[in-house]
Parts: structure tokens; sequence; C-alpha cells
């Protein structure tokens, strides 16, 4: 019989803690592979890519964050970040390697269930929305949701999977101002909500890729403590 349960992969160094997060996912309905280290990470991904990646930052030969980069320039496969490092720092690096969302070591089941369904939910088309939208195009700006890619004067333009979700979301509401907590709400979840300097991160991220001048912006506008909007003419 084939399994149809969404796959996890685990990456973790501390084999007490592979165990525990086996036995938890599971019982909760998830298939569930494990591995040690980054390079194990990196091969089980490529070789049989799951549905979602809990990845240790610290790992015995390559750092999450290292495995992170790596993985973005192949892969958009969604990442929950875990660290015994609460620190806000740690935190925009690993977002802005390419992490979909960050748990801090400790932690409760409960809660890593509903981050693990949180970004499974999100990294669907059919559940962001993508699926009734086409094509968003704005000057040289176009963003192609049928093939989840972006381009800027005929370039294709290399996003990862957050920085990608935020412009699309922007995209499916073209022309609106979308308020700092509704963005955040949207893109990391509730939880983060209050989180601002993830936002302002990214959006510094995206003027970068999109923008000819990220200081005089043409698409992602500023609008001064509210949010922002994508421009539709």
């Amino acid at each position: 019989m084939t399994d149809t349960r969404p796959r996890l992969l685990i990456v973790d160094d501390e084999a007490a803690i592979r165990t525990f997060l086996t036995a938890a996912l599971d019982g909760a309905g998830f298939g569930v592979a494990a591995v040690a280290t980054g390079q194990e990470a990196l091969a089980a991904a490529m070789h049989r890519p799951p549905d979602l990646m809990i990845l240790d930052i610290g790992l015995p030969d390559l750092s999450g964050q290292e495995v992170l980069v790596e993985l973005r320039t192949w892969s958009k496969l969604p990442v929950i970040v875990l660290s015994a490092v609460g620190h806000e720092l740690q935190k925009v690096e690993s977002f802005t390697a390419g992490a979909d969302d960050y748990l801090t070591k400790p932690f409760g089941v409960p809660e890593l269930l509903a981050r693990v369904r949180a970004v499974l939910r999100r990294s669907t088309p059919e559940a962001s929305g993508e699926a009734s939208f086409q094509r968003y195009e704005v000057g040289e700006l176009v963003v192609d949701f049928t093939a989840r890619r972006v381009f800027v004067a005929k370039r294709e333009i290399r996003l990862t999977p957050t920085e990608y979700r935020l412009l699309s979301l922007m995209a499916r509401h073209a022309g609106k101002v979308l308020t700092h907590p509704f963005l955040l709400g949207q893109v990391w979840g509730e939880e983060h909500a209050a989180e601002v300097n993830y936002l302002r991160v990214f959006m510094a991220g995206l003027r970068r890729k999109l923008e000819v001048d990220s200081a005089q912006p043409r698409y992602l506008i500023t609008e001064q403590g509210v949010g922002y909007r994508l421009a539709d003419e």
C-alpha cells in the first residue's frame, strides 16, 4: 500500500531528540525519516524530497544555516529550524537564509505540531490562493503564479520560499496597503505577528533583488508606520 502521509525529514545530531521527534510526529500521522548530519540532510532531500524538513542549527559537519543556503540553491522545500538559541539575530539570519519558521528548544509537542501543520498549509498553492491567480505584471516585474517564477526585465530572479510567499501575497493584493500584522501573520504565522523586524529584513532583500534603486523603490512601496503596498500600475 502506498503511504500517502505527509513526509517529514528530521535533521538533528542528538539521537534522543531524533527518537523523540520521530515518535511524536509518526503518532500524529506523518511519515518520518531522520538523519544526523547536514550532508545526510542534503542527500536525503535530493534523493527523495520530503514535504518538510525540521533542521537543527547545531550539526557536526555543516551548520543548519549552511544547509539552508545550499538547499535554497536548488529547492524550495519548507524548513523549520530548531535551535537552543532564541536570540533575535540568529532568527533573522535563519529566515534570511531561507527558513520558513523557527522554533526554540525546549518546546512542546503541541507547538511543534501546530508549526508543522501551519508551514505545510502555507507551502501549498491552493492554501495560499495562488491557484486562482496566473500572472501579475507591472512595469518590468512579472510574477508567474503557475510556474512560481519571478522576472524583472525578462531576467529570472531567484527568491527564497519566504521571499516568494511575501511577494506573491502582495501581488494578489496589488495596489492595496497591507499592514505589518497582516503580512507577518499570513507569511510567518500569527505567532510572529509582532515581529516587524522579520518583515523589514525580507522587504529589504526583495528590494535589492527587484528594484533598480532600492532606496527609491518603484514596486515595493512603504506606507510609513502602517505596512507595505505593491504597485499596480
